[in-house]
């Protein structure tokens, strides 16, 4: 994990990340629709944000949120920047394309060289004048059991850009659905399963997938906890707890994806910190030591943006893949 990770406000080294990190967030986004005027994170809502941020810094330590609002989602680097400077949590921001239904027009007629070399560009450059540089690929996403066409066009050219600028790749797999074709996709793409997390696993009650998808190498990521109209925390807790039984610890990224005004604490949702407050004394409670703690929430999500320790597996019944210490 020696290269620095790239940070909204510039190059952050791996080693000065000493607290927990949060694998899956929002900051800043604006996914409004006509049928929901709720999914939003607005200028307005950025006092909340940084409140929230700054207070989970001093209570548990949060070192790094991953902002995984990409294009087409409403993204705003400038934001993040002031954001993460106000509440003292460095921040990595994302880019490339949601799942179709929020595809911007320069998506529709556009071929996979082309989209690929706009990620490129922006990822080398920094998205306009703010001059802030994305350090990760994501959220890119589909919303069935197979990518459409144009999905199947963005995360392929997000697969490309990943090979050619060595960041990491996080999707978007809609109620947990498609996680494996989409692993199937992007490896074909040319990019390797540890730098690749499929997202909202915990949505989807299949023990199975999960384990496929971490035996191939990819990330799991448990990344809407507390968002119970969903999936329950119990069920989460059981799908998470099968997953470390099967010795794949060493693949799973914890997150709660915050991604309207409704769910910040200052709203009377359960914010950013639910994670720490809530999720995390049930892990425990289950028998989860500070060491797979650590794990989970701070050495996983560095190793995923990083590409470290990509092949070094953990097999079942070594330490790290224990829930209950020995």
């Amino acid at each position: 994990m020696n290269r620095p990770l790239q940070t909204v406000t510039g190059p952050l080294p791996v080693s000065s990340v000493r607290g927990p990190v949060l694998a899956h967030e929002h900051l800043a986004l604006d996914l409004t629709r006509p049928t929901d005027r709720g999914a939003s994170l607005e200028a307005r809502h950025a006092p909340s944000v940084t409140r929230e941020l700054a207070l989970l810094r001093q209570r548990f330590g949060l070192s790094l949120v991953v902002e995984l609002t990409c294009r087409g989602m409403g993204r705003d680097p400038a934001a993040l920047a002031r954001v993460s400077r106000e509440s003292g949590v460095a921040v990595v921001a994302g880019t490339g394309w949601y799942h179709e239904a929020f595809h911007p027009p320069e998506v529709a007629d556009a071929c996979v060289d082309d989209l690929a070399a706009a990620l490129v560009e922006e990822i080398e450059g920094g998205p306009g004048a703010d001059g802030v540089r994305p350090g990760v690929i994501g959220e890119v996403g589909s919303h069935g059991a197979a990518p459409s066409e144009a999905e199947a066009r963005t995360l392929t050219a997000a697969a490309y850009a990943a090979v050619a600028t060595g960041l990491s790749l996080a999707t978007h797999a809609q109620l947990g659905r498609g996680g494996l074709a989409q692993l199937d996709l992007l490896t074909a793409a040319g990019a390797e399963p540890h730098r690749i997390s499929i997202g909202h696993q915990d949505l989807l009650d299949d023990p199975a997938v999960h384990r496929k998808l971490a035996a191939a190498g990819a990330y799991v990521a448990f990344d809407t906890v507390g968002k119970e109209s969903y999936q329950s925390d119990a069920v989460r807790l059981r799908l998470l707890l099968a997953l470390l039984d099967a010795g794949h610890a060493d693949r799973v990224l914890l997150s709660c994806d915050i991604s309207r005004h409704g769910y910040l604490t200052d709203e009377g949702g359960q914010g950013y910190g639910h994670l720490f407050r809530a999720f995390v004394p049930k892990l425990r409670a289950a028998g989860a030591d500070e060491d797979l703690i650590d794990l989970l929430t701070r050495r996983n999500p560095l190793r995923f943006l990083t590409g470290g320790d990509g092949t070094a597996r953990l097999a079942a019944g070594d330490r790290e893949g224990r829930r209950v210490p020995a």
